[in-house]
This record gives C-alpha cells, sequence and structure tokens, in this order.
C-alpha cells in the first residue's frame, strides 16, 4: 500500500523530468544544429564532452557537481555571498544534475534528426524570400519533430529512473530531493519491499511504453 510519501516523491519525480525535459530542448536544440553543421575541430571535443555522462560513473559526476554548487563550492560559495543558498540538496540542484546526466540523450538525436535533413530545405526557403527564423520555424522544425520526439520522451523516461547523481546531489530529503528511484532504495533499505515493487513495476512499464514510442518511430527496414 502507498503511502503520502510515496505520492509525494511520484509528483516530484514527474516535476523533475518535466522540468528537466523542457530546460534541455531549449538548450540542445542550438547545440545539436552547430554540431549537425559545423566544420570547426572543436566538434569533436565537443561531443566528447557531451557524451561523457553516458560513460562516466553518475556518483562521479555527483560528487563534482556536489563540489561545485556546495556552501565551498565556486557556485554555491559565489550564491552565498550573492546573498543566495548554495544548491546542494536542493531541487534546483537535482535539476542541474539531471540536465547534466541527460544531454547526451536530447542532443544526440536532434543532431541526427538535423543532419537527416540537410541544409537544402532551409536554403531554398530563404532563396525564396523567406527569412533564416521563419524558415527554422515553418521548415526545420516540422521536418525534424521525429527528433524532437525521441529527444523528450528519452529525457524525460532518463530523468525518471535517475539515481547516483540525484543521490549524491540532493540526498533524500521528502519534498525536495526524495525522488521515485532514491524512494525506491529507501524502501529496499527498509526491507519494505511492497511499496519498493509497486514503484518499481511502475517504472518498469514507463520503460516499456517509451521504448516502444522510440522505436515506433523508426522507419521499417
Amino acid at each position: 500500500m502507498l503511502q503520502a510519501t510515496d505520492y509525494q516523491a511520484i509528483a516530484l519525480t514527474l516535476q523533475l523530468a518535466t522540468v528537466t525535459t523542457v530546460i534541455l530542448l531549449v538548450l540542445a536544440t542550438p547545440l545539436a544544429w552547430w554540431l549537425a553543421f559545423t566544420s570547426s575541430r572543436w566538434r569533436g571535443w565537443v561531443q566528447a564532452i557531451v557524451a561523457m555522462p553516458l560513460v562516466l560513473p553518475p556518483t562521479v559526476l555527483g560528487f563534482y557537481l556536489l563540489l561545485a554548487l556546495g556552501p565551498n563550492g565556486f557556485i554555491g560559495a559565489s550564491l552565498e555571498a550573492l546573498g543566495g543558498r548554495h544548491l546542494a540538496f536542493s531541487f534546483a540542484g537535482i535539476v542541474i544534475g539531471s540536465i547534466i546526466y541527460s544531454l547526451p540523450f536530447a542532443v544526440q538525436p536532434l543532431t541526427e534528426a538535423f543532419r537527416a535533413m540537410g541544409r537544402r530545405p532551409l536554403q531554398v526557403a530563404e532563396s525564396l524570400g523567406a527569412s533564416r527564423w521563419h524558415a527554422l520555424r515553418t521548415i526545420a522544425l516540422p521536418l525534424c519533430r521525429g527528433g524532437f520526439v525521441v529527444a523528450a520522451t528519452l529525457v524525460f523516461a532518463h530523468t525518471l529512473g535517475e539515481f547516483g547523481v540525484i543521490l549524491m546531489i540532493g540526498g533524500s530529503i521528502p519534498g525536495e530531493t526524495q525522488v521515485l528511484s532514491v524512494l525506491i532504495y529507501d524502501h529496499t533499505e527498509a526491507l519494505n519491499y511492497s511499496a519498493a515493487h509497486a514503484l518499481s513495476l511502475g517504472l518498469i512499464a514507463v520503460a516499456v511504453v517509451v521504448l516502444a514510442i522510440v522505436y515506433g518511430r523508426r522507419p521499417a527496414a
């Protein structure tokens, strides 16, 4: 039987996933566009940095983010000097961690979508008098809609299952940083297997739906 804290964690996890997805789509779109079409020698390095969360242990990323966002870190100390508070063990802190950890899941699908589209449609539109912004909004975005759907779906689902980064940066504060994955761990430690089962099965169901959406958008061979 789920308790109030379980539903609180579900709501917090959905809030985190939604905020992370929206912010990442905004940030990843220009970055993916640049990666898709640039000939800069720095492209390989940027791609490597973007992909690092795929190979780094989450605890490593979480550890350095904790140092940076904490009261003695560059970001945390700077915020406190300006009259604010550090971001460790806060919702804002786990949002930052989620954005960094899920960055490749947004950038890579969008980069592939932009490459598949190519520059030609925009060049034709501009030759007919369309402004760059109008061409992007009416041609590029609709043509790459599938890439945006895949990116948003992957980021949302990946954020739902984040554990190591969240635990390192945010701990397990109910209503503030205690998301579903952390709560499942807490339930398991407390031998509350029935609640852990219920929450875990919910995440498995979400994972199946997400994979069905992603693979359903791929054309048949």
